[in-house]
């Protein structure tokens, strides 16, 4: 039976609210946040060095220095998050976001565009994927990952949104005025959307599953939980390294800069759709072995990528299934903490959990094309990015947690 009071949604005895504004409303803000925080930087950053004669690798410095902002400052919005919920983390990243954006807009020097970004990192820890997934992990479970993905399908539209926009106000107006337009832009949709949806009662953190003692302490301290960090760690320099360097490796193949980035988009399709097929995944093999999977996946697609030298037409498929294997690698993510764990401390492990894994997203790109030359050329990294990758699925066997591994459903009724 369902109850519906006060515009919140039961899902029958014992089930937790769903404030029904929640979920559109994260839609809304995840594509919003994502696009002008993160996806916009790629695209204004050849005409920020352009036109300030700052650096490139020291504007992406800066970018990446918020990636590990964002990281760490994670740790601190896990533990607001489990206590008080999603309303004033969100509420207060909307505010930040959008000023740290009008820093790096003003800025008169490379050291004040450096502090815009930071305070743009903290921003993004209280506004991007992981508070989005504590609110729905909290208020959808044990459906949660209906929620989850509706979420990250409407997050993979942030760079078809916003990158194209980006390039366009860009060509219109200075990069500083295309910033101070996005931070507008960000203010308008997320401050209201996250001060008004975001309001419904934080309902009181479930009991620990059976199996888990000494509370979430216990779980940091045990070897299931740093093999999985590591697992995750190591997964997710691989992935980013191999997106950023796709591009390079059609150019060294021979292929022109237009097929390398359809190859390049047509694999974020392929990471959308990637996306819809989690749940049937979720519901055929265990925790382990679906993290197994996944990321042999990865190496295996890796791997290809670095030893097919073409025809064009099959790298463009390889790099679709790698977005497909990208796409459920965020969900396996989201889900981590859940399915071995439970909700009761989501937000502080997640924080954890996900800290080292952000860290190698931000340095991946750096540390990819600083490989790649004294490798021999993108091939080559390639090649070792799918060995990374098979560590990272040995490694997951060390993840186990000693329960019985059923389905997510399963372990949250």
């Amino acid at each position: 039976m369902t109850n519906v009071k006060a515009g919140v949604v039961g899902t029958g005895t014992g089930a937790r609210s769903r404030p029904r504004a929640v979920l559109p409303a994260l839609c809304a803000t995840q594509i919003t946040s994502w696009g002008v925080l993160y996806y916009a930087f790629p695209v204004l950053n050849p005409t920020i060095t352009k036109n300030t004669g700052w650096p490139a690798a020291a504007t992406t410095a800066a970018f990446s220095a918020a990636l590990i902002v964002s990281a760490i400052v994670g740790i601190h919005v896990g533990r607001v998050l489990d206590h008080r919920g999603p309303h004033a983390v969100m509420t207060a990243g909307s505010v930040l976001g959008p000023l740290s954006l009008l820093i790096v807009a003003a800025a008169p020097n490379l050291a004040v565009f450096t502090s815009g970004w930071l305070l743009a990192g903290a921003a993004m820890a209280a506004t991007f994927y992981q508070p989005a997934f504590a609110a729905l992990t909290r208020w959808w479970a044990p459906d949660h990952i209906r929620a989850l993905t509706i979420v990250t399908l409407a997050g993979g539209l942030a760079s078809t949104v916003f990158a194209p926009l980006a390039a366009l106000l860009v060509d219109h107006l200075s990069w500083r005025g295309t910033y101070a337009v996005l931070a507008g832009i960000l203010a308008a949709v997320t401050v209201p959307t996250h001060a008004l949806a975001l309001r419904a009662p934080w309902p009181a953190a479930p009991p620990s599953p059976p199996h888990i003692t000494g509370g979430h302490e216990h779980v940091v301290r045990s070897r299931a939980f740093w093999m999985l960090a590591v697992t995750l760690t190591l997964s997710a320099f691989a992935m980013y390294a191999v997106v950023i360097g796709l591009v390079p490796l059609f150019l060294e193949r021979g292929f022109t800069t237009t097929q390398a980035a359809w190859a390049l988009g047509l694999g974020g399709a392929g990471q959308t759709l990637g996306r819809t097929l989690y749940a049937t995944l979720a519901r055929r093999l265990d925790v382990t072995a679906r993290t197994i999977s996944l990321i042999a996946l990865g190496a295996l697609t890796t791997a290809a990528l670095a030893t097919v030298a073409g025809p064009y037409a099959v790298l463009v498929a390889v790099s679709i299934l790698a977005g497909v294997v990208r796409g459920n690698l965020t969900l396996l993510q989201a889900t981590a903490v859940t399915d071995r764990w439970g909700t009761t401390h989501y937000g502080r492990l997640s924080g954890l959990l996900g800290a080292p894994s952000h860290a190698a997203a931000a340095l991946a790109p750096f540390a990819g094309a600083v490989l790649a030359g004294p490798l021999g050329g993108y091939p080559a990294l390639f090649a070792l990015l799918a060995a990374l990758s098979i560590a990272a699925a040995i490694t997951a066997l060390g993840a186990r947690t000693g329960q019985a591994e059923g389905t997510p459903q399963l372990q949250q009724r």
